[in-house]
């Protein structure tokens, strides 16, 4: 097409010049004029070719753009909640700050009995029902590496505080001022939530084991652990003319040797009550503490100050545990003999149901958690205990009684939160407090008790 206009172009060119022209000879002027005038035909025909190739040509596909935004619009990431809530026996809520609050309690309901010859117990011994703990409290902790507790026993209609506290510790350094257990016993220190029977060792009863008002601190690596505090008196107990003084403290061996929990520990106790005419009173109920009998008791002694030193040894091994401790129990007087009581116990158990064994955690027993729960179609934990008491309060001249007791107890934990004891004693009690009706102060006892209990 291009070469049919150019051939077009330049033929009517030709036929448009004069014929004079074309007859003669040209001058040199005009084949130059006639060259600038084919040249600019020339560059015409050019643009006049490049218009025509331009319209005639295929339309070239228009470019791919980039496709339209989606009409879907990403959902953003769920951001963490402020806030968050776990169920642990009782519902907790933790914020991302670090706060964190949870309620906590327990319930345990005892059915219990003693047996004793006539003329003992009196319409004080039989059978008889008490809610023996009723506790309701929170736990929580506070950004900075603080921690507290707030707790009260209302079981009977009364209030009476527990755990009281607040702790600070961010390693393995923690420091707690409040209401505690001071750090004497493996017994008396494990919750009563996790003892082998309804009632702890007599010692423990015996020697005023209770929580004290005071300010302690706590060092835990990973195979021991080191306790100490001073302490004032029972909340309870405090008023303005009680200035009761003791230092306690504990130190712990806890080694794993393979699938073997060792336990050895080690407490020290020293109390001046800082009053001249203070005087106490060591006894203990015959493992039932729905009566307030008391078989063996010193009576009021007058104290200038008391010091006590405790042994304790403890092995867990698959479904196996063994425990013993002793503790001496040593009383200044003025002007008398200084006595030195002693208690102690040793004790044997077994879970009966496969994969079941007792909790072990810093320095006490745990938790009995059930490895097939009825809630998964299981039994629950059943664990077998044996215990052999024991519990001296005669020296120096004071005779408060001997007191020796077999116990044997069988604990059912259908679930973790949910747990029933039952356990049967006897007694042998020698320089007894209470005599019998013919006046004899040797004899035996038998006691048993039920407890149900839950706990959150």
């Amino acid at each position: 097409m291009r070469h049919v206009l150019t051939a077009a172009f330049l033929a009517t060119t030709m036929l448009s010049l004069p014929t004079s022209a074309r007859a003669q000879a040209m001058s040199a002027e005009e084949a130059a004029a006639l060259r600038a005038e084919l040249a600019a035909l020339k560059a015409q025909v050019q643009t006049l070719e490049a218009r025509l190739d331009a319209a005639t040509a295929p339309p070239t596909p228009a470019p791919l753009s980039a496709p339209p935004p989606s009409s879907v619009i990403a959902e953003p990431a769920t951001p963490k909640p402020e806030t968050e809530f776990n169920w642990k026996g009782a519902p907790e809520m933790k914020t991302a700050d670090g706060w964190s609050f949870k309620p906590r309690g327990r319930i345990q309901l005892d059915l219990s009995s003693i047996d004793t010859p006539a003329g003992v117990t009196g319409i004080r011994g039989g059978t008889a029902t008490e809610f023996r703990r009723v506790y309701l409290g929170v736990d929580g902790k506070i950004p900075g590496g603080f921690s507290y507790r707030l707790e009260a026993d209302i079981a009977n209609g009364e209030i009476e505080l527990t755990d009281v506290y607040l702790t600070y510790g961010t390693g393995p350094l923690s420091v707690t001022v409040g209401h505690v257990k001071p750090f004497a016993s493996l017994d008396d220190l494990t919750s009563d939530l996790f003892t082998s029977f309804t009632e702890r060792a007599a010692f423990t009863q015996a020697f005023g084991f209770e929580r004290r008002v005071g300010l302690s601190a706590q060092y835990k690596g990973k195979a021991l652990l080191l306790q100490g505090g001073v302490f004032g008196d029972n909340a309870h107990d405090l008023n303005d003319a009680n200035h009761s003084l003791s230092v306690d403290g504990r130190v712990v061996l806890m080694p794993r040797l393979g699938g073997t929990q060792l336990h050895l520990a080690a407490s020290g106790h020293y109390r001046d009550p800082n009053d001249p005419a203070a005087t106490n009173r060591y006894r203990a109920r015959p493992f039932d503490h729905a009566t307030d009998v008391r078989l063996v008791d010193t009576g009021l002694i007058d104290i200038k100050s008391e010091r006590g030193f405790g042994l304790e040894a403890a092995v867990l091994t698959g479904p196996f545990h063994a425990a013993a401790e002793g503790f001496w129990q040593t009383v200044k007087r003025t002007g008398a003999p200084d006595p030195t009581f002693f208690g102690g116990y040793a004790e044997f158990g077994m879970t009966l149901t496969r994969g079941d064994a007792r909790g072990y955690d810093d320095g006490e027993f745990d938790r009995l958690k059930p490895s097939r729960p009825i809630t998964a179609g299981g039994i629950g934990a059943i664990e077998l205990n044996a215990r052999y008491d024991y519990l001296d309060l005669n020296d120096g001249g004071i005779v408060g009684g001997r007191q020796q007791a077999a116990l044997i107890g069988l604990v059912w934990a259908p679930i973790d939160y949910i747990r029933i004891t039952a356990n049967y004693g006897k007694l042998w009690l020698d320089d007894a407090r209470i005599a019998t009706a013919s006046g004899d102060r040797d004899y035996t006892a038998d006691t048993f008790g039920l407890r149900t209990q839950i706990d959150f």
